[in-house]
This record gives structure tokens, C-alpha cells and sequence, in this order.
């Protein structure tokens, strides 16, 4: 018996794309074309988790996630959860290690261990990959759909559009989804850079570049609180970056002019640091004021919140006053960054916006306007935050399209 769509390419070989293929490729006796523009599937993917491949998050929830209708992503998270994940991979063969937060990692620590059995499985499914291969138009006919790059085209009975995103463009990121997209009478939203370093004023974070910490982070405009998060910050030459930082980066994209970033240095709140400076200056008097926050923070840090407070680093202790006391314990309880914006696509890892889910079916993810057509992945308008969010939506949605409303 000829199956329903007996050939089906997919469009784009990254996560979503690879793991639709391998489930359009379930049904015996049909025909399954992975197309991909770069000259190999998942280079996108070997970036990830810096290379080490944070592949889900076990806290991660349809309620963590972004777009211009949220709710769009609950079926297909909640068909394939982060636990459905791991079992997924370990029937690859793929051993995985929860860390604290709920990242997932490929036991070996490497991305190659994640790409490479995924490769591994494409191959054992008869999956046809053809590289270097950019889709450059779609359109549709009687028949179904017919491919075109260059002067080649294909034809297939079903499409899944799985070409990701305008982040991470030296990896791969594209427009090419959204072109296409459109092209097929589907709209898309706008799109910001997401999981990127926050740009503030210099003036601090190039004499902290390269160093760690633990932080709670605020957002606010005017005031106005618009995001948190805490984690683990790093400072760079231009601003902030590391996981909390990234939290807050898609709210930076849509936030405006006058925002400001206040970062709480330590577990403890202003009263609380006023007690623990006041112990040090009784201890050591005689110390100068630079060696502060000394055993509390790192040595260039707490010289910055010192400077940060107006106090002359070559000061006693002994001679400090109670408003110098009390501005220090300030500036570390709300240590604070004029913000000018976020890094561009290039730098992003993932980006906020794309196609509209109101063109698509939640419980399938096909078309509502071209029967066949399916999209899933960072194409479609819907986002996570740092730490496997995203791959996770990744898997979740390309199983769903991949089973092509079956």
C-alpha cells in the first residue's frame, strides 16, 4: 500500500529538520529528501551549549516559552517532553547527564556525540541528504510541491519547512524561511536577536572583561521593572553575557530606549552587605579602601564597586565614613549598567519572531493555507530561554511535523 505523502523533503538539516526526517521516515516505503544549504547537516548544532550540546532542559515547560502566541507550542511540547527526549537519544545510543538547572549534556561533553548519531540514524533510515543544496523556491501545484536550487528542482508530496533561523548567521542562520514563507502566502512577525550578550555602557565592563559571577539580574525602563533572572553572569569588553545575561536579552530586543540593568553582587541584601564591609573596616583598619570587598568578590570587582561609590581606593578603612560604608553596600546590592542594546543576529544563538503560528496548526504544525506544507523550529514564532529550551522545541516540534499529521 502507497503511503500518505510517499515523498517528503525537508527543508533545512539542522535540529528540527534532522529529527522530522527521522520520523516522516518511520513509514515504510517512502521516500524522505533532508536538504540542506551548508555542505553538511547540524553545524549549527555543534555550537551549541559552547560546543558541548545542551539538548533540553528537564524543567522545561510549554509555559516557559515566547511568541506572539505562546500557547501555539503546548501540544507539541506536551507530546514530546524532555523525558521523551533522552528517550529518544538513548535509543541512538546516546548517553546524557542532567546538571543542576536541568541541562541536559551529552555525557561526553561534545556536540559531535549529539550530531553523530543523529547522522548515524538518518543513514540507517534510508534518509536522502543533499548538501549544498538552498532551497530557493517553493511552489505548489496539483501534484504537491516542486523545489527549486538553481537550475535543479524536486518534487515532493509534502514539504516541512525546517530552516531555522536569522540567528547564529555565520553558523548557518538564514532568512531563506521565511522567504519562502511568505512566498507560499504565509506572514511573519518581527524578529530580534535572542540569547545574546546585553551592550551597556563601557565604562565598567571593560575593566571586569572575563570575569564570573554569580548574580540576580534586573531589567527596568523608566523604572519600570520589565524582566529578572539569576545565574551566572560574565562580563566582556562591551557588557554582560553568560546565561542570566542571555535571560534577558530578548527583553533588551524588545525593550526601548532607557532601560537599565541592576545586578545584585551578592546573596544578600543592602543591609545585609552594610554588615559584612562594616566587619571588615572593625578587622582591618589599616587595610585600604580598594581591598573592601576582598574574600567576598573578585579582586577587580570589588575595586570597581569601590570606585563605583566614590571612595579613593588608597583610603583607610578606619577613615571611611558611614555614607561611604552605606554607598558601597549599595552599589553592590544594585550594581547598575545604562543598557544600549544587544549584540546583532551574527552573535545571537536564537532568534525571537518568525513565521505566525495563525497560519499553522498547533496539533500538526501544517499549513492552513497549503495542505502538505509543515514548519517547525526556530521558523515558526516561538522562542525559549537559555539553558535547552530551545533544542527541546526544536525536538518536540520537528517530531510533529515529521509525523505529517498522522
Amino acid at each position: 500500500m502507497k503511503p500518505a505523502f510517499s515523498t517528503v523533503a525537508v527543508v533545512g538539516g539542522g535540529a528540527s529538520g534532522m529529527i522530522a526526517a527521522l520520523t516522516a521516515a518511520e513509514v515504510p516505503g517512502r521516500r524522505v529528501l533532508l536538504l540542506e544549504r551548508q555542505q553538511r547537516v547540524g553545524r549549527k548544532l555543534l555550537a551549541t551549549g559552547n560546543g558541548r550540546c545542551n539538548l533540553s532542559n528537564q524543567n522545561a515547560v510549554p509555559e516557559d516559552y515566547f511568541g506572539t502566541d505562546p500557547a501555539f507550542a503546548v501540544p507539541a511540547l506536551a507530546a514530546f517532553s524532555p523525558v521523551d527526549t533522552q528517550s529518544f537519544f538513548a535509543k541512538l545510543g546516546l548517553l546524557t547527564v542532567t546538571e543542576p538547572g536541568g541541562r541536559i549534556y551529552p555525557f561526553s561533553d561534545s556536540a559531535n556525540s549529539v550530531l553523530d548519531v543523529l547522522r548515524f540514524a538518518l543513514d540507517r533510515a534510508g534518509v536522502e541528504q543533499r548538501c549544498s543544496f538552498p532551497v530557493e523556491e517553493i511552489t505548489a501545484d496539483q501534484t504537491g510541491y516542486r523545489l527549486r536550487s538553481g537550475e535543479e528542482s524536486l518534487h515532493a508530496d509534502a514539504v516541512i519547512l525546517a530552516c531555522g533561523g536569522a540567528a547564529g548567521a555565520k553558523l548557518g542562520g538564514v532568512m531563506d524561511g521565511y522567504r519562502l514563507g511568505k512566498a507560499l502566502g504565509h506572514k511573519r512577525s518581527a524578529l530580534y536577536p535572542s540569547l545574546t550578550r546585553i551592550l551597556t555602557d563601557p565604562e565598567y565592563p571593560r575593566a571586569l572583561k572575563g570575569i564570573r559571577v554569580q548574580a540576580k539580574l534586573r531589567l527596568t525602563r523608566h523604572g519600570v521593572l520589565l524582566a529578572e533572572s539569576s545565574g551566572e553572569i560574565q562580563f566582556t569588553e562591551t557588557g554582560v553575557s553568560g546565561p542570566a545575561g542571555f535571560d534577558l536579552s530578548r527583553a533588551v530586543s524588545f525593550g526601548g530606549d532607557g532601560q537599565m540593568l541592576h545586578l545584585q553582587l551578592l546573596p544578600y541584601e543592602e543591609e545585609g552587605i552594610r554588615s559584612l564591609i562594616s566587619a571588615r573596616l572593625t578587622q582591618f583598619p589599616e587595610l585600604e579602601a580598594a581591598e573592601l570587598f576582598t574574600g567576598m568578590l573578585h579582586n577587580r570587582l570589588g575595586r570597581i564597586l569601590v570606585k563605583a561609590a566614590g571612595i579613593p581606593a588608597a583610603a583607610k578603612l578606619s577613615s571611611l565614613m558611614e555614607a561611604h560604608l552605606q554607598e558601597a553596600a549599595r552599589q553592590c546590592a544594585d550594581f547598575r549598567l545604562p543598557v544600549r542594546g544587544v549584540d546583532g543576529f551574527d552573535a545571537a544563538q536564537v532568534t525571537a519572531g518568525g513565521l505566525l503560528t495563525e497560519g499553522f496548526d498547533p496539533e500538526t504544525l501544517e499549513s492552513r493555507l497549503h495542505p502538505g506544507l509543515f514548519a517547525c523550529g526556530e521558523v515558526l514564532d516561538i522562542d525559549g530561554p537559555c539553558g535547552g529550551y530551545n533544542l527541546q522545541w526544536a525536538w518536540a516540534s520537528g517530531r510533529l511535523a515529521g509525523r505529517l499529521g498522522a
